[in-house]
């Protein structure tokens, strides 16, 4: 090999190792290190482990510990640092609203039941449950399901004070955006169902009112008028102010003629 192509193997040699740094250098300069990232100070909540329907016992394998950011880990949820026995101790109580797989779980929805059945142990503080007949006619056509509003309707038969023509129909709402508990013995709408056909409602009342409406029974028909989903949160204030003006009037048909007339006092 003469000397000549020496000179030039060397130099072809020296050129691509410069061009090798120089393009070493200007790729690490154009992807600077990455700063690692802070890491979240984290605890352990109690969730379900899969979907906890309304009035099902919990049983321990349906809940689980799940990593949470401590940051949004609230007194009311339950932490494994302080309760770390949590599950045992709250295996067997039962559900008084839905718990999605996931949702932590919260004690305020939950109730032990002690024995009770499924009604009492879900029926909040201080109300009553009581039971009304109803059908197709007197329960919307079977579109009323557990959890929904309405209203209550009773109407009375009396003959015509002059004895002549037929008799007198008067009707008025004796409650007002009532919760339905259950139609039958169901106390949630059938998978997949958008109506629920019953002979039976049970509603949600106060004491007082369980008692007037087990005389309406006695004295008249009673019909449960569905009421929009937004009514749920309307004050009650507004809803007792609603059935005072309501009772203070009385829609008499005659005739098949409705006349509103005051109620006397």
């Amino acid at each position: 090999m003469n000397i000549a192509r020496v000179v030039v193997l060397a130099i072809a040699l020296s050129a691509g190792g410069v061009a090798a740094y120089l393009a070493r250098g200007t790729d690490e300069k154009s992807h600077p290190a990455t700063e690692p990232v802070a890491q979240l100070p984290t605890v352990e909540i109690l969730v379900a482990k899969s979907d906890i329907g309304l009035g099902q016992a919990v049983k321990p394998e349906d809940l689980q510990w799940q990593t949470w950011p401590a940051s949004t880990a609230g007194n009311n949820l339950i932490n494994r640092a302080g309760r770390a026995d949590a599950i045992t101790e709250i295996a067997g109580s039962i559900a008084r609203t839905p718990f999605f797989a996931g949702e932590p779980i919260r004690e305020q929805k939950l109730v032990k039941a002690n024995g009770s059945g499924f009604m009492a142990a879900i029926l909040p503080s201080g109300m009553r449950a009581i039971s009304t007949e109803i059908s197709p006619e007197t329960g919307a056509g079977g579109f009323i399901l557990p959890n929904d509003r309405v209203d209550v309707i009773l109407s009375k038969r009396e003959k015509n004070p002059d004895g002549r023509g037929p008799d007198v129909v008067q009707s008025e709402i004796i409650f007002s955006n009532i919760r339905v508990l259950a139609i039958d013995q169901a106390p949630k709408e059938k998978e997949g169902s958008n109506s629920l056909v019953g002979r039976t409602a049970t509603l949600e009342l106060k004491p007082e009112h369980a008692e007037t409406l087990a005389r309406a029974r006695q004295s008249g028909s009673l019909t449960l008028a569905l009421r929009s989903i937004t009514d749920v949160n309307e004050p009650e204030g507004a809803i007792e102010e609603q059935i005072k003006k309501r009772s203070e009037s009385v829609n008499v048909v005659r005739y098949g003629v409705a006349n509103p007339t005051t109620a006397q006092k």
